[in-house]
């Protein structure tokens, strides 16, 4: 999975990652904002350390670069109608593809190159907005079973914002041998702490695991809706570097799919996106399950926030393993099969 890469690199002002790390980490795709709050006005997003802006210019989305080509402003101070976006100190405006459309103290001269924005590809997908630092890139968004399906219902989370290295919160996201310590308020029962084996299967984006156990999903104080003795059966599929999604068999056909999608801000600090799609309790209101899954999730930040280093150590010398703890090997080997380096700089 090494990538080879021969285009020259820029890092961003103040980069917290090794540029060899930062090379690599800028090929893939990642979610900087929710769809639904990008609307008229800029929006700011960082990831990797760069500082972008995102607007809509009619019936384009764009991700720039957040600074003004004239003199450094953070477009994201400014307006937006829609159309366009105006910086908030000399009023140029911005369109589709990064554009300067409009030069108000020149309004009739021409227009020269150096005035577009640097512009990044991007998507909408799952409810949120997408963007590929690298620009030209073999990877794609990562895949989310059933969000397309008629019979599922779309729920598009609020972002979380942790300050911890994505690698930390992907791994943790991925660990089934916490639930009985740390999730003992929203859904696990902390006298079932036994893993039972499971074995990673390597995948083309990085790996899956299929994980059976009798520890429920149901939130706790919601009795009596599994059968006797029901075997939960957990589906993780990791799509490297810092994407995962869950997707939980419930009883009765029922499905669950959880997307953790960590955003890298910088090595020191995530903002997790998390699109949910069900094919039941589909009358519960959504802010119902935007507070179960942020009570989960916080959780697990604050494990997240408080581990010792903060970046996640890749040489698998540096820290005690046992069996339970096969994802999280199968997860650190695939980061090092990308040829990031052993340990990450934080």
């Amino acid at each position: 999975m090494s990538e080879t890469l021969d285009r020259p690199v820029q890092l961003p002002r103040q980069c917290s990652f090794d540029a060899a790390d930062w090379a690599i980490l800028s090929t893939f795709w990642y979610p900087i904002a929710l769809s639904r709050d990008v609307d008229t006005a800029p929006v700011a997003a960082t990831l990797l350390d760069e500082t972008l802006v995102i607007y809509r210019a009619g019936d384009a989305l764009v991700v720039a670069q957040d600074i003004c080509p004239h003199r450094g402003v953070p477009l994201s101070l400014g307006s937006g109608n829609g159309e366009s976006i105006a910086c908030a100190y000399h009023g140029f405006r911005f369109g589709a593809s990064g554009r300067c459309v409009k030069v108000p103290a020149h309004p009739a001269s021409a227009i020269p190159g150096k005035l577009h924005l640097k512009t990044y590809p991007v998507k909408e997908r799952y409810g949120l907005i997408w963007t590929c630092l690298a620009g030209e890139t073999p990877h794609d968004v990562p895949y989310m079973p059933h969000w397309d399906e008629p019979a599922y219902q779309q729920i598009t989370c609020p972002s979380i914002d942790i300050a911890g290295f994505a690698g930390r919160q992907v791994e943790g996201f991925l660990d089934v041998a916490h639930f009985a310590f740390v999730h003992t308020d929203t859904f696990a029962d902390p006298e079932n702490p036994v893993v039972p084996p499971y074995m990673p299967r390597r995948t083309a984006e990085g790996f899956e695991v299929e994980y059976r156990s009798t520890v429920g999903n149901y939130p706790i104080g919601v009795e009596g809706r599994a059968p006797a003795g029901f075997e939960w059966l957990r589906h993780f599929r990791t799509s490297l570097p810092f994407t995962a999604t869950l997707e939980i068999h419930f009883p009765d056909a029922g499905r669950l799919v959880i997307m953790n999608a960590a955003s890298p801000v910088s090595a020191r600090k995530t903002r997790m996106f998390a699109p949910i799609c069900r094919n039941f309790d589909t009358d519960i209101p959504v802010e119902a399950v935007y507070a179960f899954n942020r009570r989960v999730f916080e959780e697990d930040r604050l494990l997240v926030e408080a581990q010792k280093p903060e970046c996640l150590p890749l040489d698998p010398t540096l820290e005690a393993h046992v069996m339970a703890d096969r994802s999280s090997i199968a997860y650190r080997k695939g980061l090092r099969d990308l040829g990031l380096s052993r340990f990450f700089t934080a």
